[in-house]
């Protein structure tokens, strides 16, 4: 990974570490359905200037079953699965359940970037790190199972949508590829979300959360994910649901002066550990002598 994927690995990994809070902040007054229209809504808008003025439309001529498909499996189906699954469990397991992303990837590619040993501990200790931070928090009504198990579709559903880009759409310029699939994603929700309108006052936080989950969670963060997929392939930028507790960690202790306490430490130590494991590119074999 080269400096710009890494720039772009810390700043997906921000952006994506928000939104779990963000959520919930909305859910409050909004219908999930209404908030992931809402959301690739806002992301669809800010978009189409900036495609306008690179000039990038025509990238979709052809392509536009590739993009459905990716709209399908990396917006849709998680998107309203997450956000249907934190009204039963809390944000801290949400991050846990995403977190097994980089696993599922490094299954799908298993053909093609072969799991070293050296990998294997990487996703491990990356994975141990996640659980040491956040905690095991297992709160919850009764129907926190049936949250849990949709958080975990949603998961395998990011897997997919990843090594999809990565093998079918990495020479789509990302924000003509990011526009294609938060518009399709709109057209399909929107007549459900009229649907689903709120039926008393909503509060100014829920309309601010919405307004950042469209702009920075979902606009932002794909225009940087699809680039460094491109830049660093798929099982390396999935690393990123990695970061993503960690970042809400440290949002808590700067803006709600919470403590970091010794597994918050240790949760950082493993997390940049495993990080770094599973990024290490494979040893090349050193090849044979071909006789005279």
């Amino acid at each position: 990974m080269n400096r710009l994927a890494w720039l772009l690995f810390l700043a997906v990994s921000v952006l994506w570490g928000i939104p779990y809070f963000l959520i919930k902040i909305a859910i409050d007054d909004l219908s999930p359905v209404l908030v992931v229209a809402g959301r690739t809504a806002i992301a669809a808008a800010v978009l189409i200037p900036v495609a306008l003025m690179r000039g990038t439309f025509g990238a979709l001529r052809g392509r536009m079953p590739v993009v459905a498909l990716i709209a399908v499996v990396h917006i849709i189906g998680p998107f309203l699965l997450i956000t249907y699954g934190e009204q039963h469990i809390s944000s801290s397991l949400t991050g846990i359940l995403i977190a097994v992303e980089p696993a599922v990837i490094a299954l799908l590619l298993v053909r093609t970037e072969p799991l070293t040993p050296i990998r294997i501990a990487g996703l491990v200790t990356g994975f141990a790190g996640v659980v040491v931070l956040v905690g095991l928090d297992v709160s919850g009504d009764r129907y926190g199972l049936l949250g849990a198990g949709m958080v975990l579709l949603a998961t395998v559903s990011y897997a997919v949508a990843t090594v999809l880009v990565q093998r079918k759409a990495a020479d789509i310029p990302p924000e003509t590829l990011t526009l294609g699939t938060t518009a399709i994603t709109t057209v399909v929700l929107l007549p459900f979300a009229l649907t689903a309108l709120p039926d008393g006052p909503v509060s100014t936080d829920s309309w601010l959360a919405l307004v950042a989950l469209g702009l920075l969670c979902t606009a932002a963060a794909l225009l940087a994910f699809y680039k460094l997929i491109a830049l660093a392939g798929s099982n390396r930028a999935g690393l990123v649901t990695y970061f993503n507790p960690l970042v809400a960690v440290l949002l808590g202790v700067v803006l709600l002066n919470e403590s970091i306490g010794p597994a918050t430490i240790a949760g950082f130590a493993l997390i940049i550990v495993g990080c770094w494991l599973s990024t290490r590119p494979s040893r090349a074999r050193t090849p044979e002598p071909v006789a005279a």
